[in-house]
């Protein structure tokens, strides 16, 4: 494999918060390696970001979302906003009249990451376009890239690796496709085909995307025990990926109140885009009960959109109206160091 990892674990990139210098580096002193989350960060606060964990002389990543966003529908978008008003009223907090189209700071952050190269950069939503791999290469960065099907490992060339996402993962689907229906939806019982390779199991799906592409690939998506780690490296998995059964760590910069729904949460995750307008797996709660069915496709826009609310909830402690990503696996997390939580899943731990 590319990466030299002592043990086959790598702390994904949770945007957000739950990410923190401190997550990363107790990943890579555990034996793996942990990537920072620049999404939804400026610039200047991700090159801060890299400034602490260079400084602690571990190896590390930084995950990009790539462009392109998915347009709203401006007439969804009045809609949705007037639904949402109740909520902005309960906390006396404004909502943006109009969408928030952006693409995340892309160029500014491409630019740190080349005037201050990185060991390994991911992309996350897109494709980044040739010109930019290849400044990174010359940089000495290696590129890994996010898929969630055999299909759309096709379409991916001039990086390095493959992160190889199934639907059970916690957060934000990669899926280059988000008008589509998420997860993928089986054939109807007239129609006696497999099901497409996406909605399989993760160690299926490496499998799949192995079949179609001679790069190396980790995975990622509901790895929580020890168990689930060795099957999909058993199945050519070069690293495990793993999300949510960390979203409780100690060195996790997870909110007060999204620690205590997962603590405390006794309902199977659900697929929404009731927060930001893309498919992302997530604890059900009241907004997520209220607003799924009324949230248009469109991201940023929609992210934008209900930051206000979920900013305002996260200060009040209410974890009704917060967005709670979390993979199926969240009730293996744990209170505990990362350390504690590597050695389980590779194995060493009770």
């Amino acid at each position: 494999m590319i990466l030299d990892l002592d043990v086959g674990l790598i702390a994904a990139p949770m945007a957000g918060g739950p990410t923190t210098s401190a997550l990363v580096i107790a990943a890579a002193r555990a034996g793996g390696l942990g990537f920072l989350a620049a999404g939804y960060r400026t610039p200047e606060s991700l090159a801060e970001q890299i400034a602490a964990v260079r400084a602690a002389a571990v190896p590390f990543g930084v995950n990009l979302f790539a462009p392109p966003s998915v347009p709203v529908d401006p007439a969804a978008y009045r809609r949705y906003r007037s639904a949402l008003q109740t909520e902005a009223d309960r906390y006396g907090v404004s909502l943006p009249a109009a969408p928030r189209e952006d693409d995340d700071h892309w160029s500014d952050k491409v630019a740190l990451l080349l005037a201050d190269p990185v060991p390994v950069v991911s992309f996350t939503f897109g494709v980044p376009d040739a010109a930019v791999l290849d400044a990174l290469r010359r940089a000495g960065t290696l590129t890994l890239q996010t898929v969630t099907s055999a299909d759309e490992a096709k379409l991916v060339a001039g990086v390095d690796a493959l992160v190889v996402q199934a639907p059970a993962a916690g957060g934000h689907s990669g899926t280059f496709t988000p008008a589509r229906p998420w997860p993928p939806q089986p054939p109807s019982s007239a129609v006696r085909s497999a099901p497409p390779p996406s909605s399989a199991a993760l160690v299926d799906l490496v499998g799949a995307v192995r079949g179609v592409t001679r790069l190396p690939v980790l995975a990622a998506g509901g790895l929580a025990t020890a168990g689930d780690v060795a099957a999909v490296l058993a199945a050519g998995a070069g690293a495990a990926i793993v999300g949510t059964v960390l979203l409780l760590a100690d060195e996790a910069g997870t909110s007060a109140p999204y620690r205590s729904a997962l603590a405390a949460a006794d309902r199977d995750t659900v697929v929404t885009r009731a927060f930001s307008g893309r498919p992302a797996r997530a604890l059900p709660n009241g907004f997520v009960d209220r607003y799924d069915a009324l949230a248009p496709l469109g991201y940023p826009a929609v992210h934008h959109l209900t930051s206000p609310i979920r900013r305002a909830a996260t200060a009040a402690g209410d974890p009704e109206r917060i967005n709670l990503w979390a993979g199926t696996g969240y009730r293996q997390a744990r209170a505990e160091p990362v350390a504690a939580t590597f050695a389980r899943l590779s194995g060493g731990g009770g």
